[in-house]
């Protein structure tokens, strides 16, 4: 959940670690620090606040040397504070940590150091690692030899970067569990350390990464990785595609809508390589998919968090009706307490934008468990959901910086669509209607862009709507899903009070509270469900409710019964709701930013989910 850098080399380190930062701020911005090894000694700065803050203080009280670690945080333990802020720094000067996860047996641990003498000085699960790291180097250990000791200790999934100043040219970092990843930027003399892509990418393309319960030893020349019982490791180098260009905003107010008008470009590089549209086939070598294997599934388990998981509702509908699979879709934080009826028939399939989401991960480890085959849909190149699948589709949007997820969304949901064209003609073989439903992908982009032309109506309408404190969104088979991530956005954002309803169910509860004081947004396009659908909107207007409709272009009728009418293009039944949940995304957008939200960076949400 936070952001961590570190750095070592011939080099200032405050610079790059503050620039490191700043793209990680999506992170977790509550709080920020960053510590330096300045003439033998480790000067730590930390407020509380977003990084700007911390980058003032740096101006006004500089750091400098050339090995160094910093970190923006996103509060577990202890409220957002200048004193709870990392790094962490020992009783004696001697050693500095900083952390993402949750040391789930702190409080033991801390009653153990304190009984020790320890002094905290922070109300954070973090400076207990610190105190043990102090317990071991006290004892003649080496920070090598007492990181192995003190990270064996610890309980729950954890990310960790410390140095000593008695080791002046080492960093160390470890990986426990599933916490947000441990990335290695190999530079010519000179090292990076990262928990994600972007805050290193400007430096260096070749990234190494760390598995569960390994520790890299870094210096300027290069790195070590061991295990936490010493078993010497050789990792993959990876070499990352990203522009770092890709992730500046650019002429864009905030990343969130930079995002938005991505998604065009994002669906073709998720289209681009994996459909043959002269053959009207879909290839996804990734998954190393062969048709023993699909036939012989008697089920397929989706599981994912927030907008995923509304994404894995589309794709339950994309899978069987396209290749006649059932479907099952769970959120991940439920799936692994409710002892899933798992075995080698099942496929598990996990949607994750970052794909360090700690629920997701536990979901793919219980699947694992049990004997199913695991895949994955990520974006996140050379995440941990990526690299424990059995197979896995890139969703290919580079970064997503605003927190509240966009091009991941409808990426994800091209994805599903490519897999059950995939799946179908692996299980019943190649027809003409599949070569349909293949070929029809090819004109997803540019409907997409052809919603984003009328961002400006979008803006328009958002003045009309930012000053109401309720909304109601209401869809319909495929697009209910669209309903229920349409009202998401809006909640995340603006911080006004959405929900989503299948339309259907408005009169067993929902009705109730339609008035003239509560909009209602539903997706009226013209598909098998429309006439039911302008049913709803009658309803709606009979008690006074405000109703704005996304309707397909042209609808004349839907046009006198609704107030507001957003025109989405006719697209193929399957794929709309890649389209009708663009017009949702930027009308979010547009009244967040009426109100005076943070677009980017959402009151107590971050990127990505690390903690439970």
């Amino acid at each position: 959940m936070c952001g961590i850098v570190g750095y070592v080399g011939p080099q200032q380190a405050a610079p790059i670690i503050l620039g490191g930062l700043k793209r990680l701020e999506y992170r977790g911005y509550d709080s920020a620090g960053i510590a330096v090894l300045q003439n033998g000694d480790i000067v730590v700065r930390r407020v509380a606040g977003k990084l700007s803050a911390l980058e003032e203080l740096v101006a006004e009280q500089p750091v400098k040397g050339r090995l160094g670690i910093g970190h923006t945080r996103w509060a577990t333990h202890g409220a957002p504070s200048a004193r709870n802020a990392h790094p962490h720094i020992g009783m004696t000067g001697e050693v500095v940590v900083v952390h993402n996860g949750i040391v789930e047996n702190f409080l033991e641990l801390r009653d153990e150091l304190q009984a020790e003498g320890a002094e905290f000085s922070s109300d954070t699960d973090t400076e207990t690692i610190v105190h043990l790291l102090e317990r071991y180097i006290n004892s003649g250990m080496s920070l090598e030899e007492a990181a192995k000791r003190s990270f064996k200790q610890l309980k729950g999934a954890q990310a960790i970067v410390t140095y000593s100043r008695n080791e002046p040219d080492r960093l160390f970092a470890c990986r426990i569990g599933n916490a947000g990843g441990v990335a290695l930027g190999i530079g010519e003399g000179e090292m990076y350390i990262a928990s994600d892509i972007p805050a290193i990418l400007e430096h260096t393309r070749k990234l190494v990464f760390l598995e569960s319960r390994q520790m890299a030893t870094v210096t300027a020349d290069g790195y070590s990785v061991q295990t936490l019982d010493g078993e010497k490791i050789t990792p993959e180098i990876q070499n990352i595609p990203w522009d770092p260009v890709s992730a500046a905003k650019g002429e864009y107010k905030h990343f969130m809508q930079k995002e938005i008008f991505e998604q065009p470009r994002a669906l073709t590089d998720t289209i681009r390589g994996r459909v043959d549209f002269e053959k009207r086939r879909v290839h996804l070598p990734e998954m190393n998919l062969t048709p023993d294997l699909v036939k012989g599934l008697s089920r397929i388990h989706i599981v994912a968090c927030g907008t995923s998981y509304y994404s894995g509702l589309v794709g339950k509908m994309l899978i069987e009706r396209i290749a006649r699979i059932p479907v099952e879709v769970s959120i991940g934080s439920e799936f692994r307490y409710a002892d899933p009826l798992l075995d080698d028939t099942i496929a598990v399939l996990a949607i994750t934008q970052s794909g360090e989401t700690v629920d997701t991960l536990a979901a793919m480890e219980e699947a694992r468990e049990k004997g199913s085959t695991v895949w994955s849909i990520v974006n996140a190149i050379g995440s941990q959901a990526m690299r424990v699948a059995d197979g896995y589709i890139s969703m290919q949007t580079g970064p997503e910086i605003g927190v509240a997820s966009t091009k991941a969304f409808t990426a994800s949901m091209v994805d599903q669509y490519l897999l059950a064209c995939t799946l179908a003609e692996m299980r019943n073989g190649w027809t003409e209607e599949l070569g349909q439903l293949v070929a029809d992908v090819a004109r997803i982009p540019d409907l997409v862009g052809s919603v984003l032309d009328h961002d400006e109506e979008y803006r328009q309408l958002a003045h009309q709507l930012y000053t109401f404190k309720n909304f109601l969104y209401l869809g319909r088979g495929i697009n209910y899903p669209i309903a229920l991530e349409g009202a998401l956005k809006l909640k995340e954002i603006s911080y006004i009070h959405a929900e989503g309803y299948p339309a259907g169910e408005m009169k067993h509860g929902p009705i109730a509270l339609i008035d003239e004081e509560m909009p209602v947004l539903t997706i009226n396009i013209k598909d098998h469900v429309y006439d039911k659908m302008l049913s709803q909107v009658e309803q709606a207007k009979a008690r006074n409710g405000i109703v704005i409709a996304v309707a397909t272009e042209g609808d004349e009728l839907i046009a006198e019964k609704a107030d507001y009418v957003i025109s989405v293009p006719e697209t193929p039944a399957l794929l709309s709701p890649v389209v009708t949940v663009v017009p949702l995304q930027l009308l979010a957008y547009h009244i967040a930013v009426r109100r005076g939200a943070d677009v980017d960076q959402p009151r107590n949400l971050a990127k990505s989910v690390t903690v439970e």
